[in-house]
């Protein structure tokens, strides 16, 4: 598929690059990158060639600031919020929304705010630029901070979002204190962020498709179960997940004496 706002490359080691490309815009989604969005989601699944995906934001100004302004519609008669009807624009747009279980990893560079966190909600976690900020600006404008702070809830202690829910416009987040508070996983220099997440995505790219994935879902379900739940759900997961193939090729690789040197981080 080709795509007006939004970039997607797919490299020899397994990872896949995608890109939020409207700079001119702080790469905000109009309706034209949430149908692309959620269907490239839909195109990472199939590709057999994707074993792990970076997501950023073109430019070093922002990595997405929500929905495009311009995007929304001024007629009042257009707006209808029903709990029955309403569907929101932001919420197909994360790769979880199309049960996406291939590990994304997000690569800030800039500003992220508002509806950005569609994104990050649903990310594995968050590589963050030195000069990255993080903010929500809904009551600012008159909204109610929602679905955003609900998919960042799991990233954030109960204070830290609800302070950067209701000071909107009058704080941000630095990338510093988004890593003090385990929002973000590491901070490096702004030139050094296309590196650090290929590092990871490439080392996680290497081990074995079925694994992965199913780590991924199983540490998906253990947040939103129950831990009975999980447990149980756990045993299903890890029958689909295990083969004795997989057990011998494993048991291969460790055999071998071969080791792979860790970085401390």
């Amino acid at each position: 598929m080709t795509y007006e706002t939004i970039t997607y490359e797919v490299g020899d080691d397994g990872v896949a690059v995608v890109t939020l490309n409207r700079p001119e815009r702080y790469n905000a989604f109009d309706s034209v990158m949430c149908d692309e969005l959620a269907a490239l989601w839909r195109e990472v699944k199939r590709d057999d060639a994707v074993r792990c995906v970076i997501l950023t934001g073109a430019g070093d100004k922002a990595f997405c600031t929500g929905i495009d302004r311009d995007d929304v519609p001024t007629d009042d008669t257009t707006y209808d919020f029903s709990p029955f009807t309403y569907e929101d624009p932001g919420q197909r747009i994360g790769p979880k929304a199309a049960e996406l279980w291939k590990p994304v990893i997000a690569a800030v560079n800039g500003i992220a705010c508002g509806g950005a966190f569609y994104l990050l909600g649903e990310v594995e976690f968050i590589i963050a630029a030195e000069h990255a900020t993080f903010f929500d600006p809904h009551v600012t404008y008159s909204m109610p901070a929602v679905y955003e702070p609900t998919l960042m809830s799991h990233r954030m202690p109960f204070g830290e979002i609800m302070r950067m829910s209701l000071l909107g416009n009058h704080e941000r987040l630095s990338a510093q204190r988004a890593y003090e508070i385990g929002m973000v996983s590491e901070v490096v220099p702004g030139a050094e962020l296309p590196d650090a997440a290929r590092w990871a995505a490439a080392a996680i790219a290497s081990a074995p498709p079925t694994a992965v994935q199913t780590t991924v879902r199983t540490i998906w379900a253990a947040r939103e179960l129950s831990r009975r739940q999980a447990l149980d759900l756990g045993n299903t997961l890890l029958n689909l997940g295990m083969t004795q193939q997989a057990m011998a090729e494993g048991q291969e690789t460790f055999s071998s004496g071969q080791r792979i040197k860790p970085r401390v981080r």
